[in-house]
């Protein structure tokens, strides 16, 4: 029965429920079942919220049968990573410090879903408090990518790139504050977005409050434009919220592209990308000159701002764990330690000299957009990596996050980014192709993205758990 639903889009989905075809309980169901029968394999799931899941089914149910409105996602189902509150469940951020710890109040994302008739079926894995790219912690132990078990889904939202890639859910809610679904989806074959920075709002107040985004990752770009249009718009709870009207998501998938200035950099000008992933990303770029757009290369585009990423991130993640890091470090996974100690011994001013720097790369950024529509580059300098290993082999010289290179500078600036597919390597392994857009134009990225999936469909594509 899993299988019966199993890769089906969320808007399918949707269109059979409603002509009242298929009943949301037996989806949940179905669903429930295909993310037991996965869990031994990939270790997708914290957490499984089957009741809860369940109830919202019986509720979508009762009002197709009835004819009321259920929400925009009613009776479908997802997972949201455990980096985000639900109400209820435990919320343990992937750490053993917060093991036992339930969430008193939804987060916006989390409560919009559900107010808009969705089913979670449960909360997904994450390295701790998001500080890695790979997908292993100390709480969860490892999980695995559907498309070789040998290799890490990438993270830190690994739980949903595995058991989205898988088929379990149509989408998935996943948080980004350097990368965190642009990686996943880039390693799993999927589509994964951050909208500009504040579109969507988080509460409770996340460890890297700067940096931080939710969003979803999904099999098709139309079923990411369905969620982020549910989940964006201002909330008071969250400072940096946008107070202003949702785009179009949907109707920015049915634009033609043709007119848009791209620029295509293949490494921004210091990145250490393997061949592969650079021809396919480059492959994917140049498609859409074929649909009509202008793309220019560009070399160089900024100087790594490592640096400047890594004293803000880990000074607010070490901030959060600062007693446990001075009476229990053993808690803690040995290679976040190894990440945080250094951010926390910064100098007042040394951190407030890299806060003042990150405004002067927001601004060289910005100015960068003046002559472009979007930014292409590889999403990833390498395919998927093997599970047991923090970063790839091969990139030496490089800390456990910052040998990402191409995502955690649109963290810095906030500007919307999203991983599209753009192909497998020889070893079968997907590889994702970046795209980095205006200030608040994620409607721009939706267009492209949504004419390059019908240019060079990816839907067809499985990996070898499902």
């Amino acid at each position: 029965m899993a299988a019966e639903f199993s890769y089906m889009s969320a808007l399918d989905l949707l269109q059979l429920m409603r002509s009242k075809q298929v009943s949301p309980v037996a989806v949940v169901e179905s669903v429930l079942r295909h993310a037991e029968a996965t869990q031994p394999t990939l270790n997708a799931f914290v957490t499984v919220t089957a009741d809860l899941a369940l109830e919202a089914a019986r509720r979508a149910e009762q009002a197709i049968m009835t004819g009321k409105d259920g929400g925009v996602l009613c009776g479908l189902p997802i997972s949201i990573k455990d980096l985000t509150a639900l109400r209820g469940v435990r919320f343990t951020s992937g750490s053993r410090t917060s093991a036992d710890f339930i969430a008193s109040v939804d987060a916006p994302a989390a409560e919009r879903v559900k107010q808009q008739g969705a089913c979670v079926i449960g909360k997904t894995t994450t390295t701790e408090f998001g500080c890695k790219a790979s997908s292993s912690s100390p709480l969860t132990g490892t999980t695995l990518n559907p498309w070789s078990l040998a290799h890490t889904p990438g993270g830190s939202s690994s739980g949903a790139g595995a058991s989205v890639a898988a088929g379990v859910t149509p989408f998935a809610l996943g948080t980004d504050g350097g990368g965190s679904i642009r990686i996943p989806a880039s390693f799993c074959g999927l589509f994964g977005i951050k909208a500009h920075f504040g579109r969507v709002p988080i509460f409770p107040t996340s460890a890297t409050p700067t940096l931080a985004h939710v969003g979803p990752l999904a099999r098709s770009v139309r079923d990411a434009a369905l969620l982020l249009g549910v989940i964006s718009g201002w909330d008071a709870r969250d400072p940096a919220a946008v107070a202003a009207d949702t785009p179009d998501y949907l109707a920015a998938c049915e634009r033609s592209p043709k007119g848009l200035k791209i620029a295509w950099s293949p490494t921004l000008g210091y990145a250490r990308p393997i061949p592969e992933v650079v021809r396919l990303a480059e492959a994917q770029a140049r498609a859409l000159e074929g649909l009509g757009c202008e793309v220019e290369l560009v070399e160089n585009v900024f100087e790594d701002p490592a640096e400047l990423w890594m004293a803000e991130f880990y000074a607010g993640v070490g901030t959060r764990l600062k007693e446990t890091l001075q009476k229990d470090s053993a808690l803690i996974d040995p290679a976040v330690v190894d990440l945080l100690r250094p951010a926390l011994d910064q100098r007042l001013e040394d951190y407030y000299a890299r806060v003042f720097q990150r405004y002067e790369f927001r601004e060289k950024v910005r100015n960068f957009f003046e002559r472009y529509d979007a930014l292409l580059t590889p999403a990833t300098p390498t395919h998927a990596f093997e599970a047991t290993r923090d970063m790839p082999a091969g990139f030496e010289g490089r800390d456990i996050v910052s040998w990402v290179a191409y995502t955690y500078p649109f963290n810095l600036c906030g500007l919307p980014a999203a991983s599209v597919p753009c192909g497998l390597t020889q070893g079968g392994l997907p590889v994702g192709l970046q795209i980095v857009s205006r200030p608040l134009r994620e409607t721009d990225i939706f267009c492209l993205a949504a004419a390059l999936e019908a240019a060079r469909p990816w839907s067809a594509l499985r990996p070898a758990v499902h």
